[in-house]
């Protein structure tokens, strides 16, 4: 049965769309859609006519056309709408008093892909630390974890390395909805409590893929075109953090890794593929490919590396593949492997690797060339795992 998100529960209940009396406006982006591929503005204006005031947009802008980190979007007045488009990834992370002004409920339609640093969800928890102590109620029309809903991976955030893509005390995969996010952070992590809401969807469970849900699939940010891309992000991911290109510029971003001083089929048949034998890491294929990213990291450089195939989903645990990836390449290239440096994020000190894994023992885990079982002393999840217990909605 195809899943109903939060937008499209809203679309089909004009009783419940009469329940929000007042003002309204509108967190979303790109995959915002109910559906038959209708955006949500274009609903919200249907429903609430001229009380729909507001639009937001998070990172990556309202239209997801904004590329990289640290790359602002600016507010606007949108052409069709004529309304105010507020940008939440610009000079403040945090939405203002004047941007709040004059709504009463503010939802949320954001499609997030289950990885703790991926920013949407941090634009939500920001917001509702704005929205404490004011009479607005905050709204997320619930979305899949793309990745599902039982699945956690990973070292929980220590928080001297917290920051935009790592705000709260939760694993590499979290496992959570967007709304159920917002609940942790109600019930967990805030100080004061939002007027807080989550419309759920219907007939999900948490056993599902993206795939699993007949929703369709519209890219969440720039460099996630595929469903099948939000598996492999929580490996790939963690190549931000150093100067190997993870496919932006190409095709196939977030499924391959490589760097230009790299053949490719020897790197593989010489070397990964002993290394991932041994490892007994299961679930997928790493296949040895050449491409040309067209921009960012080795631009315009022929690279060599590894595509990711996932080949069964139960067994593949991406944030493990990701560290392994990381140690060989690091100690395969030798002096050509360099972490990036800073800025990442805004943060101008430590180092982008270390933001992005949420510690700094994992940059020395990949040095050191420790073994792949040390990992397990990373992921310490039982207090995660019995708070994950509490929030749960479906």
């Amino acid at each position: 049965m195809k899943v109903l998100t939060g937008l499209d529960v809203l679309v089909n209940d004009k009783a419940l769309q009469k329940s929000f009396k007042g003002n309204v406006a509108l967190l979303c982006h790109n995959a915002s859609v109910d559906a038959k591929f209708t955006h949500a503005a274009l609903k919200f204006k249907e429903i609430f006519g001229n009380r729909f005031i507001k639009l937001f947009g998070p990172q990556h802008g309202f239209a997801t056309d904004v590329q990289d980190n640290m790359i602002e979007t600016d507010h606007s007045i949108h052409p069709y709408f004529k309304i105010p488009v507020y940008s939440l990834y610009s000079e403040t992370r945090i939405p203002t008093d004047e941007m709040l002004e004059g709504i009463d409920h503010l939802f949320v339609d954001l499609q997030d892909v289950g990885c703790r640093i991926y920013t949407y969800i941090y634009t939500l928890t920001l917001m509702l630390e704005k929205c404490s102590n004011k009479e607005i109620e905050v709204c997320v029309l619930d979305r899949p974890n793309p990745i599902n809903g039982i699945d956690v991976e990973g070292n929980v955030l220590d928080l001297k390395y917290r920051s935009f893509v790592g705000r709260h005390p939760m694993p590499f995969r979290h496992a959570m909805t967007m709304g159920e996010v917002g609940l942790m952070h109600q019930k967990f992590w805030a100080k004061e409590q939002a007027n807080y809401r989550v419309i759920k969807m219907e007939h999900w469970s948490r056993n599902m893929y993206f795939s699993d849900t007949k929703l369709p699939w519209l890219l969440p940010s720039p460099n996630l075109p595929r469903a099948e891309s939000t598996l492999t992000f929580p490996a790939t991911v963690l190549f931000e953090g150093t100067l190997l290109s993870e496919g932006r510029g190409t095709t196939q971003s977030l499924e391959i890794v490589g760097h230009s001083k790299i053949e490719p089929f020897s790197f593989y048949e010489n070397h990964l593929k002993s290394v991932v034998q041994k490892s007994k890491l299961k679930g997928f294929v790493l296949r040895p490919v050449t491409f040309l990213p067209t921009f960012q990291k080795q631009a315009n450089k022929v690279c060599g590396g590894v595509q990711v195939h996932i080949t069964n989903r139960a067994e593949y645990r991406p944030w493990r593949l990701g560290q392994l990836l990381l140690r060989e390449f690091y100690h395969y290239l030798g002096k050509d492997f360099e972490w990036k440096k800073p800025p990442y994020e805004y943060n101008y000190t430590q180092h982008p690797i270390d933001i992005i894994n949420g510690t700094d023992k994992l940059r020395f885990w990949v040095e050191n060339n420790d073994a792949l079982d040390v990992l397990d002393s990373f992921e310490d999840l039982k207090n995660y795992n019995l708070q994950l217990r509490e929030i749960k909605i479906y």
